[in-house]
């Protein structure tokens, strides 16, 4: 038993049995979707090889985005996307992450605790582009992660930003080019990112739950240079639709205790951590998003809806280099397909069952 799927389907009914009734409904339906996962619950895909047309069927995957099974197309289908969009030129990687006496509130307002950090870290970033002694741009290119998990499963939200080393100054159309090994000061980031979630708590009429010494310390930040857009893409793919943990880190389950691997922060040493089996699933849980709730987001010139086409984006950062730069060629790699056990053929999907449940309904 070295998946979570596994410990779902063995534990999870005692799980729901114990805390059913403390639980959000969107825990429950996790644990429904991850033990059902690759199980004819989630439906049975049919399909026929082009070589030999032997019949194959596989059950299906069930999509959940915290089912740490059904992430990988997911993750190379994304990746494949941002690199189409690359731009040229340095890149940068910032991460915004509040204090640990502010977990808890955060774990109790998760919506719009999740916002605010959204909101403030992008609005500090923005804030500070347009100062002509950093980049003087007011228009830069940003795109955000959520993360909520540190390496051992503890609560710890964070967000991970790619920023275009640069940002366009409206008012001429020019591309105001940061330096190459620095970006903006991080010691005033964190002032304006404390600031403006400040002031989003007072808006929300939530001020009052936040402890005030957490008004006094300082909030981290940490930014640093991730050279050429597709190696930073190709870097951070993998952890744009990471789980708070995968089945590989997964030891071995042994007397209700779960065996976890883990490293510490820049040490490369392999640990283990042992968790109650009931204390894992909780651990889990803690990090399952709220419903609809989007945790990836794209800012200023790297939102779709920008008015400045992308193609005038790349032209700019080019005139500004004197046509220098080495443009990206984007290296995307074939989809994965579906090949035959027996000769090795390509398959082809013929039909796929519907769910029971489904079925049921469409009845």
């Amino acid at each position: 038993m070295t998946s979570i799927g596994e410990i779902f389907s063995t534990f999870g009914p005692e799980y729901l049995q114990r805390y059913s009734s403390a639980m959000p409904k969107t825990h429950r339906k996790v644990i429904s979707a991850i033990t059902a996962c690759r199980t004819e619950a989630c439906g049975i895909a049919f399909y026929q090889c082009d070589g030999c047309a032997e019949p194959q069927q596989f059950c299906v995957s069930c999509g959940n985005r915290h089912c740490p099974t059904c992430q990988y197309t997911k993750a190379q289908q994304w990746l494949q996307t941002r690199i189409q969009r690359q731009l040229p030129g340095h890149h940068f990687l910032i991460t915004f992450t509040g204090p640990e006496q502010l977990r808890s509130f955060m774990r109790q307002h998760q919506r719009a605790g999740y916002s605010a950090l959204f909101k403030a870290s992008s609005d500090a970033i923005k804030k500070l582009a347009t100062d002509p002694k950093y980049i003087g741009g007011d228009l830069p290119g940003f795109f955000g992660v959520l993360h909520t998990w540190g390496r051992t499963l503890q609560y710890h939200p964070h967000i991970h930003y790619v920023v275009s080393g640069g940002a366009i100054r409206s008012c001429d159309g020019s591309w105001h080019p940061s330096r190459i090994d620095f970006f903006l000061p991080v010691q005033a980031l964190s002032i304006i990112f404390r600031a403006k979630f400040r002031e989003l708590m007072k808006q929300a009429k939530l001020f009052d739950q936040i402890p005030p010494e957490l008004w006094q310390i300082a909030w981290n930040v940490n930014c640093q240079a991730a050279g050429s857009s597709q190696a930073t893409l190709k870097y951070l793919a993998p952890y744009v639709f990471k789980v708070a943990i995968s089945n590989s880190r997964i030891v071995s389950v042994q007397d209700r205790t779960v065996l976890i691997r883990y490293r510490k922060p820049h040490n490369e040493r392999s640990r283990v951590l042992a968790l109650d089996v009931m204390e894992f699933i909780r651990r889990f849980l803690q990090h399952v998003l709220p419903t609809g709730f989007m945790k990836i987001r794209y800012y200023g010139f790297m939102n779709p809806n920008c008015a400045v086409p992308l193609e005038r984006i790349r032209g700019l950062i080019d005139l500004s280099y004197g046509f220098a730069l080495d443009l990206p060629v984007p290296e995307i790699e074939p989809p994965r397909r579906s090949t035959c056990p027996s000769c090795g053929g390509l398959l082809k999907c013929r039909s796929v069952l519907a769910p029971l449940k489904i079925l049921r309904r469409s009845g």
